[in-house]
This record gives C-alpha cells, sequence and structure tokens, in this order.
C-alpha cells in the first residue's frame, strides 16, 4: 500500500503543523511513529492522532515500535516523573483508540494505558537469525539480571546454556560489572537486551564475558538508541564480535559490525491482524 500523504512543517519559531493530504474520515488508521529523541517525535504523534480525530477517521491505531520514555516507569526517587505514564496518557488523551508498540522495557507499562496495547516481540525475527550464525557452543547472556527470563528464553529456543551477569549504576548511564555466573569459556555468547543507549552497560559485559575466555560474542539488540558516542564504542571495542539489531529506530550511522533486521513482516502482520479483527497472540513469542 501507500503511504496516506501527510504535510509535517516547522513554523520560523520552531512549532509544528501537520495535515493529512487525503480524505480520511470514516477510515481505519494505523499511525506509524517511534517516539526517541528528539521530543518532536512524540509531538508529531500527537498532532497526528489529533488531526484524525477531528477529521473523523474511524478508529485510530498508534503503532510505535519504539517507545520513547519507556525507562521512567516507577517513581524510584522523591520528586520524580513518572514520564511512561505522562506519555501513556497524553497519547490516550490525543484520541488513540489502541496501541501496537514492541519490546517495552518493562511490560507492565501497558497497565498505564486505559486503551488496548498490543505488545509485540522482536524475538520472533531475531532468533531466527540467531539460527542462522549457527554458534555451537552456544552460551546465552544478558548484560542485567532484569534481562535474565530474555535470555533464558532464549536459551530454551536455541538449546544454549544460561550466563548471569549483575551489575550495579553508581550514577545515571554507567554501570559496573560485580558477578557473572556461568562457564563462558570456548564457548560462542549470544549477548541479548532490550536496548542499547550509551553502550557502557553493554560493552563492558560483552569485554568481561571475552575476559573470561569466551570465543565470539554476538550482541541480540531491538533497539538502537545509540546516544553520545555509542557507535564509536561499539567500533572499537574487542568484546563485540558482531552486533544484530533491529530498525525500530533509524540508524545513523553504518558501521561493519552492525547487522540491521527489519521488522517490518511483524508489524505489517499486526496491522492486518488488527484491520481484520482476529487474534495476534501467535506474534507474542517470548516466555515473561
Amino acid at each position: 500500500m501507500q503511504l496516506t500523504q501527510t504535510s509535517i512543517r516547522n513554523f520560523s519559531d520552531g512549532e509544528i503543523w501537520v495535515k493529512y493530504e487525503e480524505n480520511i474520515r470514516g477510515i481505519d488508521l494505523f499511525i506509524i511513529q517511534s517516539t526517541f529523541a528528539p521530543a518532536e517525535n512524540i509531538m508529531e504523534l500527537l498532532m497526528l492522532i489529533d488531526a484524525a480525530k477531528r477529521a473523523s477517521a474511524k478508529r485510530i491505531t498508534v503503532v510505535i515500535p519504539y517507545f520513547g520514555y519507556a525507562r521512567q516507569d516507577r517513581k524510584d526517587q522523591p520528586r520524580v516523573s513518572l514520564t511512561a505514564k505522562l506519555v501513556a496518557n497524553l497519547i490516550e488523551k490525543a484520541g488513540a483508540d489502541r496501541v501496537i508498540t514492541m519490546d517495552l522495557h518493562s511490560s507492565q507499562i501497558q497497565g498505564f494505558f486505559d486503551i488496548p496495547v498490543d505488545h509485540l516481540y522482536a524475538s520472533t525475527v531475531l532468533i531466527r537469525e540467531a539460527r542462522r550464525l549457527d554458534l555451537d557452543p552456544l552460551a546465552v547472556a544478558a548484560p542485567d539480571v532484569g534481562g535474565a527470563k530474555t535470555a533464558r528464553n532464549y536459551c530454551n529456543k536455541l538449546d544454549g546454556s544460561l550466563i548471569l551477569v549483575d551489575k550495579r549504576r553508581p550514577a545515571h548511564n554507567e554501570a559496573e560489572i560485580t558477578t557473572i555466573v556461568g562457564d563462558v569459556k570456548d564457548k560462542n555468547v549470544l549477548l541479548v537486551d532490550d536496548m542499547i543507549d550509551t553502550g557502557g552497560t553493554f560493552i563492558k559485559c560483552a569485554e568481561s564475558l571475552k575476559d573470561r575466555g569466551a570465543l565470539k560474542i554476538y550482541g541480540l539488540v531491538v533497539h538502537p538508541v545509540f546516544s553520545g558516542n555509542a557507535l564509536e564504542k561499539i567500533e572499537t571495542t574487542y568484546g563485540i564480535d558482531k552486533l544484530l539489531i533491529t530498525d525500530t529506530i533509524p540508524l545513523r550511522r553504518h558501521i561493519d559490525k552492525i547487522e540491521v533486521i527489519s521488522i517490518s513482516e511483524l508489524i505489517s502482520e499486526s496491522i492486518i491482524r488488527t484491520y481484520d479483527n482476529r487474534s495476534i497472540s501467535t506474534l507474542f513469542e517470548i516466555e515473561r
């Protein structure tokens, strides 16, 4: 299908202006937009939802491959914003009827919405790519204990051994590896995570595994945030031999170590099933 024509412009003072260039009255509308930085991406999405609502679209489904601000999902300090809930409220109040998203940083964010949320997992695509790599003998690790369930699911699907890594954060975007449980000596390691931001945790974990005798280390990551000099650090680290990422966020610069795996087929299948009012539960492959 051809995308519906839209106009998105900026006034000289930076304000955004949006318009649908085609009639959308009475249609089942799907708006696809990841909400990565800058914040204008969220503002564009909200304005497109509002414009569609005022243009009498029958149903508005927001497809958010990467849900920004998902890490601010709890009040872990006094006087901080619970921003994941705020963004959910904004999307809902703008007029969205349904949300399709992928690999939320915390599955509980689905409960921040009072409209239906379909939570997809890129594991269905990434596991297929991992099999293609033919990594034997294989161990699977996550860079923190929070990803242990995801790593165990990959282990079950790929018949690998599970490695547990523990870390602590002395400050924002800083991490220290404290404990590694499991033997990685003379094994290929699949290091899985939902996202890479600055790359510090992921790279330190990979280098620690390499220092303990791992053969090759392949990263498997859903959301390539890659803030700051993350790409430069990945390019120069000895810990990562190959990094497989999805296209939930566009890659701003290609490097040889990175291979982009498209999740468009998974997203399109979920859109078709939503449009036909069919179940998409078979797309939820990961175990939680």
